[in-house]
């Protein structure tokens, strides 16, 4: 039966709902105001510049790790209990409450450094419940539309995300966001609401914005989307589910184009979401952006975004999801070659004149790019997923799904944090990124372009029970 139009717009109201989460507090305000105030905090505390900003770059990705693999462990799991139990609608309600209240909360992080690692504890417990949401909320895709369908639903509502990134980021540049130097905000006045600029409240009240907004447009997701009636409900004690998931598992081995696409994704993912949280960070330490100025990035990085990521869809509805993923994830490793060869003062080794504003200019192109390719193939990956899903267990294929997102979490900022230790580079950190997107690009030729759900389910029948 095909889903109603209001089912459809309100499971898309979850991607305009989230986003400003990664757009704001991710990539281009809160994870460049911390990494700031960490690195003025730890200048204070006698460290040289060089090595202040290598210990705010790898705090930040360490948070990152701890948090991907708590949701790799967990991911699977609930996705196998919210398809016995038949509800997934309470667990996106409970992870929604966990993620306003992290949000709220991340406006505790003076500019002296006060509460920066409860902050960073704070941030990543919230980071934690967007993801867990997401993954039920991506559970919901499947009965969304056939497979042609889904390509597009699944671009159409990442794209209306990253707009509503656009949206968040204009109205906090143009409203909150001040120059630390003089306390106002992009347009000369001082932030909405009273707010102290010389405080940065500004700049902090992105954490109870995000709260708010979450708070407000998820509304219309919780009024049009409900769970699907279930005729049998099954087992929901501990060891009938974990029974359940190993079953599932050991399926999997047996499924190659599942299997091999699990990995790539494994990796090409753990790549995509360092280097999202990366892009405002390396603009803070490597190239001295102010936060103004990785917000008008963001800006633009948001608005490609958004577009690429809805043509992405319409490719994906024409061509299938694979040839989108494959083109877009090699526009990513592009990118990371020109993050690792790039600074303030050269370009691959050759030395800029001082003053160039060639850096500032090629990462406004890295930023479109990532911004793009990010979107496109973040979209088109889970419709590939629904090409491999059991429609029966929805939840526990997009856990394995997350799984494969976070198994290796520890890679990327692991990676980046101890090639950044190693070198004493920002920049140099980055290196293995371009590894993990070979990789990813490599596992992807063994991947059927349509998916191994049908055989795989004729398979199951033909079997002797």
């Amino acid at each position: 039966m095909a889903a109603s139009k209001r089912r459809i717009w309100g499971w898309m109201a979850f991607d305009w709902a989230g986003q400003p989460f990664y757009t704001l507090g991710l990539t281009f305000i809160f994870g460049p105001y911390f990494a700031a105030t960490a690195m003025e905090y730890y200048l204070g505390s006698g460290m040289d510049a060089d090595a202040a900003d290598a210990q705010a770059q790898w705090i930040w990705f360490l948070g990152q790790l701890f948090a991907g693999l708590l949701i790799a462990l967990t991911a699977p799991f609930l996705g196998t209990f919210a398809d016995n139990s038949g509800r997934k609608i309470p667990w996106i309600a409970f992870f929604s409450v966990v993620y306003v209240a992290a949000a709220w909360s991340l406006w505790g992080l003076l500019p002296d450094g006060t509460g920066l690692i409860l902050s960073l504890v704070i941030f990543y417990v919230g980071f934690f419940a967007a993801e867990s949401a997401l993954n039920f909320v991506n559970a919901i895709l499947p009965s969304l539309g056939n497979d042609k369908e889904v390509g597009r639903i699944s671009g159409s509502g990442a794209a209306l995300g990253y707009w509503g990134g656009v949206v968040s980021l204009v109205i906090m540049l143009a409203l909150f966001v001040e120059d630390p130097a003089t306390g106002l905000t992009r347009l000369g006045n001082p932030p909405l609401f009273g707010l102290d600029g010389t405080m940065l409240e500004g700049t902090r009240a992105v954490g109870p914005f995000i709260a708010i907004w979450f708070a407000i447009f998820m509304v219309p997701f919780f009024l049009f989307v409900r769970d699907e009636k279930q005729t049998t409900r099954q087992k929901t004690q501990v060891s009938a589910v974990w029974r359940d998931l190993k079953t599932t598992l050991a399926n999997v081995v047996k499924r190659k184009s599942l299997l091999n696409f699990l990995l790539a994704s494994m990796f090409y993912r753990d790549a995509l979401n360092a280097i999202y949280a990366a892009g405002g960070v390396y603009a803070k330490l490597v190239l001295k952006w102010s936060t103004i100025e990785i917000g008008i990035y963001g800006i633009v990085a948001a608005i490609a975004a958004a577009i690429v990521t809805w043509l992405g869809g319409k490719a994906d509805q024409r061509f299938g999801p694979k040839p989108v993923i494959r083109v877009c994830v090699w526009l990513l490793l592009v990118v990371s070659v020109f993050i690792v060869g790039m600074s303030r003062e050269s370009l691959f080794g050759i030395p800029l004149e001082e003053g160039s504003r060639l850096p500032d200019y090629i990462f406004y192109v890295c930023g479109a790019v990532i911004g793009g390719a990010g979107g496109a193939v973040y979209a088109a990956s889970r419709s590939m997923m629904v090409r491999h899903t059991d429609i029966a267990r929805p939840a526990e294929s997009f856990g394995l799904f997350a799984l494969s997102g976070k198994a290796t979490a520890f890679l990327a900022p692991g990676l980046i944090a101890g090639f950044t230790i190693a070198t004493g580079s920002t920049q140099l950190g980055y290196l293995p990124l371009i590894f993990l997107f070979l990789i990813g690009l490599i596992l992807l030729r063994w991947v059927n372009k349509d998916g191994d759900r049908a055989v795989w389910s004729a398979s199951q029948q033909l079997s002797p029970s």
